[in-house]
């Protein structure tokens, strides 16, 4: 096994929360509007208190703990202190290609699953973090399925990993049964891609979901991958898709999200803009368009996530352009920069102590 104004945000994002009289995570369950809605969620403004850290934050609100990290710079991950107001991404443009099945797009590092509609029933999404890996990009990319479901999995670590392990001065055994040191978690669904070395699980490393740690596999949140696993049919389609941008229509509004690519190993590095300026022409297309372009690049060279509306319908190709508006980010004022004790995805490697 490999291991692997124009701002379009809503009123939730004015609203505080505070943490401490929360009774329970996000919901990552939506209802459609119609088959042809691109967007779900909301994005959301909290206040912390002073036991919390952005890696429970990041589970809470089911989000990926970089996820957080990304939109809320200059706040240490591990003591954010109380009384701190922190963006929590909500919103979501739905994955661009048929809306059946399991999608997997590797730079959001986050998972939609389309159950199918009941007759006469409602349309709805589920979506969830995961992490990534050093994925082999010619075998998992693309379109898989689901060729086996296995609750309470042993872990046979390869040869591969047995080696890396060892060499670290961390020897494995052959097999490892379910229960706390077993990074599958409690839920494992073999994927056909690879011949079947891949695997979307559960981990007992939460703190690295969301980051590319894994040796390929695509791991979640226990409680998500629970949630997921009696949905899920054998033979159930998996779609593994690579794309960092992200554009939706809404009532005349081009919303834009972008998110760090990937490289070949699954690590995210810094957008080249030229390029994703190039993708964001190519979405958009035909269409006749007044895009705030100076706008439309600072979104992409952040490229955390958050949507914004960069562009708006014109029948006018003379119509002037929109004036710039705050993303989310920009909506909370930046603390004074202080440095995390450590890099994130360097401490989940640390705790990862199976090596998953």
């Amino acid at each position: 096994m490999r291991w692997g104004g124009f701002s379009g945000i809503g009123a939730g994002l004015a609203a505080l929360l505070t943490l401490a009289s929360a009774d329970c995570a996000q919901a990552t369950v939506y209802t459609l509007s119609s088959r042809d809605a691109t967007v779900v969620g909301e994005d959301q403004t909290v206040e912390t208190v002073y036991q919390d850290t952005l890696y429970d934050l990041a589970r809470k609100y089911s989000l990926g703990s970089e996820e957080l990290i990304r939109v809320n710079p200059g706040v240490d991950p591990w003591l954010p202190g109380g009384g701190r107001k922190l963006i929590v991404p909500g919103r979501h443009i739905l994955p661009p290609g048929p809306r059946e099945g399991i999608v997997v797009n590797l730079p959001e590092h986050r998972l939609y699953y389309y159950p199918k509609p009941k007759r006469g029933g409602p349309i709805e999404v589920i979506t969830y973090p995961v992490s990534i890996g050093k994925m082999d990009w010619r075998t998992p990319l693309g379109t898989t399925h689901v060729i086996a479901k296995q609750k309470n999995p042993t872990w046979y670590p390869p040869e591969s990993v047995r080696k890396e392990h060892a060499a670290a001065g961390d020897p494995l055994p052959a097999s490892v049964p379910s229960g706390p040191d077993n990074p599958l978690g409690l839920f494992a669904m073999r994927l056909a891609a690879g011949n079947g070395t891949y695997l979307i699980h559960g981990t007992n490393n939460p703190i690295a979901v969301g980051l590319a740690v894994t040796h390929g596999c695509i791991r979640m949140y226990p409680d998500d991958v629970a949630a997921l696993f009696p949905l899920i049919a054998v033979s159930t389609q998996v779609r593994l898709i690579n794309q960092p941008v992200k554009v939706a229509w809404v009532d005349g509004e081009l919303f834009l999200e972008a998110h760090p690519p990937v490289d070949a190993q699954g690590q995210s590095f810094e957008p080249n803009i030229d390029q994703f300026a190039e993708m964001l022409r190519t979405a958009v297309g035909d269409a006749t368009v007044a895009i705030n372009w100076d706008y439309a690049r600072e979104v992409l060279q952040k490229a955390d996530g958050v949507i914004a509306t960069v562009a708006l319908a014109a029948d006018d190709p003379n119509a002037p352009e929109p004036a710039p508006t705050s993303t989310a980010a920009d909506s909370v004022p930046a603390a004074p920069a202080a440095p995390p004790p450590e890099n994130p995805a360097n401490t989940a490697a640390k705790l990862d102590a199976a090596g998953h």
